[in-house]
């Protein structure tokens, strides 16, 4: 039996602020139970909601050295979906009303996370992980402090790591002197080929340094990295370590999103049915919404934050363009006040075709999976993206731009073949992403029967956790196997990169 230990900053469906809890709180759920003893670790957070508190069963506590404080650490149980959890216990850090908040603060209190996690192995009954699975820069410190420990304590000895980067974009970056101060960390681990980077402390780049394996959440996301545009700084670093480097798609939970049960919705249906039904929804959503009630008109869905990541700059070109089309445009979420107040306005010019819900609602999201024909999704840069599958999986096409794990899981329709679960457009341009808008319309007005085979094609898709299980195991399997690496300088070209950039 292999034992893994899965860390997060968040986790369904104690505590979620983006997709990294979903994968938290999925992926330990589907790994094979005769194999794997994969259990999940996480912060005791204030705002984790009082019916999950309740359960916590307290097991015990220590004080350990954070740089020149002791700080106290309670670890607590629970137990969900036959999946054990710990929960790091410190109302100092924790009492926050959400997970995050100024990064001055959030440094130090996932440099303790990392470090408690670290130091309370040993207290674990009987489970000595032989492989710790951290994601994202919250915990990559977790890396550095096994290797650290492990020079001066036998019982760290052997154990592996595996960073995920969920997203490149945030690395936990912060004054060098200040690291030192919290982590006790020496001046030996504060050099180019280790923590620092361009002058600063990087909490991820740690990780990505003594980690003894690397993935992230697509394939293509996994090359893209490697290059300066996507690298966010580390692509020297991405290429020095490409052999121990590769991208596996999430997966969504198919019992939750499902248009055949879905308790969300008014009209089930699958993929059978969905010509009858389906518009139904569309017409209810209409309705709720206040536009234009004809489930003829074709409807475009986009849930997203509005930032400019996801490619809100290039809808902004040409929202007048999309809005003075036969189209509906329905939009929901909240971010950049620029694009909500662009949301918001285009509403109140085209009542009856645009809707522009600045919030988020997970009943509402759901609903405009099931009505809407098409979904947007032109981002810049998407490492995996849920949205997408989530569309697909209710016979909402997806019309995307071609990076990441929109790339890898979105087939452009070719209708010389008889292929494609969807439409892609390669340049982040306004005018590229129009035309597919138009060529999506197009097809769904004039070949409506090629696009209910495109609807079929994307309903008929497996992007369940069950897949994505398997190559994890796998990647568990194959780091388990390989023998514990001497950290490395990492080429002169990342450390002559970033010397440069100083």
């Amino acid at each position: 039996m292999k034992k893994v230990l899965f860390v997060s900053s968040e986790c369904v469906p104690f505590i979620k602020t983006g997709g990294l809890a979903d994968v938290a709180g999925e992926l330990p759920k589907y790994i094979n139970k005769e194999n794997y003893d994969v259990r999940v670790i996480i912060p005791n957070y204030k705002a984790i909601p009082e019916k999950f508190k309740k359960n916590f069963e307290y097991k015990t506590h220590f004080y350990m050295d954070l740089g020149w404080r002791k700080q106290y650490v309670g670890i607590l149980e629970t137990e969900l979906n036959g999946v054990k959890f710990y929960l790091v216990d410190n109302e100092y850090y924790f009492n926050g009303d959400r997970p995050y908040g100024n990064m001055h603060e959030d440094i130090e209190k996932f440099a303790y996370f990392s470090r408690a996690v670290v130091s309370l192995l040993p207290y674990l009954e009987d489970f000595r992980p032989d492989l710790v699975h951290c994601n994202d820069w919250q915990t990559g410190l977790i890396p550095v402090f096994i290797k650290d420990f492990a020079r001066g304590c036998d019982y760290y000895e052997g154990i592996k790591t595996i960073m995920t980067i969920h997203n490149l974009k945030f690395q936990g970056i912060w004054d060098i002197k200040v690291i030192q101060d919290v982590t006790g960390l020496g001046d030996e681990y504060f050099t180019s080929d280790k923590l620092e980077a361009y002058g600063s402390s990087n909490f991820l780049k740690g990780g990505l340094v003594y980690a003894d394996y690397i993935n992230t959440v697509s394939e293509t996301y996994a090359e893209e990295i490697k290059m300066p545009f996507y690298g966010e700084g580390l692509d020297g670093l991405m290429r020095h370590r490409a052999d121990t480097l590769c991208g596996i798609v999430n997966g969504i939970d198919y019992s939750e999103y499902n248009p055949a049960t879905d308790k969300y919705i008014l009209h089930h249906f699958t993929a059978e049915d969905f010509r009858k039904v389906k518009a139904k929804n569309k017409k209810e959503l209409q309705k709720e919404l206040g536009l234009e009630v004809d489930e003829k008109k074709f409807m475009i869905g986009l849930v997203s934050r509005l930032t400019d990541q996801k490619g809100l700059d290039l809808v902004e070109c040409v929202m007048e363009e999309i809005c003075d089309e036969d189209v509906q445009f329905v939009i929901l979420g909240t971010g950049d006040p620029k694009y909500e107040n662009l949301f918001r306005h285009y509403e109140h010019k085209y009542p009856e075709n645009v809707s522009a819900s600045i919030y988020y609602n997970n009943e509402r999201a759901h609903r405009i999976y099931a009505s809407c024909d098409a979904f947007l999704m032109p981002s810049l840069f998407e490492p995996c993206g849920l949205s997408q599958l989530m569309s697909m999986r209710y016979g909402t096409v997806p019309i995307v731009r071609e990076t990441g794990g929109l790339k890898d899981t979105v087939e452009h329709y070719m209708p010389e073949e008889g292929t494609g679960t969807g439409f892609r457009f390669m340049n982040y341009n306004a005018h590229e992403m129009l035309d597919m808008i138009r060529y999506a319309k197009h097809t769904y007005y004039g070949r409506k029967r090629e696009w209910n085979k495109i609807v079929e094609r994307a309903m008929a898709k497996d992007f369940s956790w069950e897949c994505s299980v398997k190559k994890y195991e796998e990647l568990y399997d194959k780091v388990l196997g390989i023998a514990v690496p001497v950290v490395e300088e990492v080429v002169e070209e990342t450390v002559a990169e970033e010397e440069a950039a100083e």
